[in-house]
């Protein structure tokens, strides 16, 4: 009788507390339940899990890319930095060796890399290889969005997407894994997909394409690896996070940049975002979700209740669209009030 009356307290009062709790818990978070209890109990970035690592970041010369290199700089991490523009990874470099770090200035590789010259891939990595004898981590950073209607934007702007996005990236990851399966030792894939990787965004009906398309390719290469137990895959989907990647969107043509950036000061801070990818790549993590409420409630939305998540976007994406009709900027259009005439 004892054991029957505490069976019954248990599912009466117990567990709705236990769920109640999750749920104002759930409120205040910024990552997915993995990810923060890996943030609060598992490895710690700069206690030394990373130290003494070659992280190659691509994309390195702003926005989220910048920003590893800083925190991956003061873990101890030796740096290859790639992007387009190599005065501005130069500046990084210099950041790096002046303000964040310990590192010596031939703990830091700056390699120019463009993602569409992907005859150059196979070079730049042995380049990279021979300079550090050999790559521990990747992340696959480099890439742009898009802010368009579908209806207006031509077809070479989402051919342009997906060679950048989409193939770019799938090129630089083969040469990497090449040189990490012939190692047969510890290795890491990171790649920095998005929320629209997982649900779709008018606007960017050629970007979410992209981000889809990684993530059923890097969900599709994780079992094909499993002769490689100590190679992980990563992928990181981030909500709207302070970034240069909304100055350089693709529009309805290729070269037509963006008439209006928009303010960021909704988004989240790009040391938080990379703070809690550092967290996730030092764990092992398979696929992080990093977002401020109320866009972390649609990725649970999404996963676990597509018929509400679609009631949900049809709601937030038509007021997205009028917002943009209207003259607005698209990333802050869910926190203002649409023009009226």
């Amino acid at each position: 009788y004892q054991m029957d009356c505490c069976v019954s307290w248990i599912l009466w009062y117990a567990v709705p507390l236990c769920l109640l709790l999750h749920l104002l818990c759930f409120a205040f978070l910024d990552a997915d339940f993995t990810l923060t209890r890996a943030n609060l109990l598992g490895y710690k970035p700069a206690e030394g899990q990373l130290k003494g690592l070659v992280v190659w970041v691509t994309g390195a010369s702003s926005g989220l890319g910048e920003e590893l290199a800083y925190q991956l700089a003061t873990c101890g991490c030796r740096l290859i930095l790639s992007a387009r523009r190599e005065d501005e990874l130069n500046r990084v470099k210099r950041n790096c060796l002046e303000e964040r770090s310990d590192l010596q200035d031939e703990n830091i590789l700056v390699l120019k890399l463009d993602l569409l010259e992907r005859w150059t891939h196979e070079e730049k990595t042995r380049t990279a290889i021979e300079h550090f004898g050999r790559i521990d981590i990747l992340v696959n950073n480099s890439g742009r969005s898009q802010r368009s209607l579908f209806t207006d934007t031509s077809l070479e702007v989402y051919q342009a997407l997906m060679e950048l996005n989409f193939l770019g990236t799938v090129s630089i990851t083969k040469q990497v894994l090449a040189h990490m399966t012939q190692r047969q030792r510890a290795g890491t894939i990171v790649t920095v997909s998005s929320i629209v990787g997982l649900a779709g965004a008018p606007l960017g009906t050629g970007y979410a394409a992209t981000k889809h398309a990684l993530q059923g390719f890097f969900n599709s290469l994780r079992p094909e690896l499993t002769d490689y137990p100590n190679i992980h895959i990563s992928t990181v989907c981030p909500g709207p996070v302070i970034s240069n990647i909304v100055q350089n969107v693709f529009t309805e043509e290729v070269n037509k940049p963006l008439t209006s950036p928009g303010s960021q000061e909704h988004k989240m801070p790009t040391s938080r975002c990379v703070r809690l990818m550092l967290v996730g790549i030092a764990n092992n993590i398979k696929e992080m979700w990093i977002a401020d409420q109320p866009f972390l409630l649609v990725f649970y939305l999404w996963q676990y209740t597509p018929t509400l998540a679609w009631f949900a976007t049809n709601i937030l994406g038509r007021k997205r669209v009028q917002n943009f009709k209207a003259g607005l900027d698209a990333d802050s259009s869910y926190f203002t009030k649409t023009k009226t005439s």
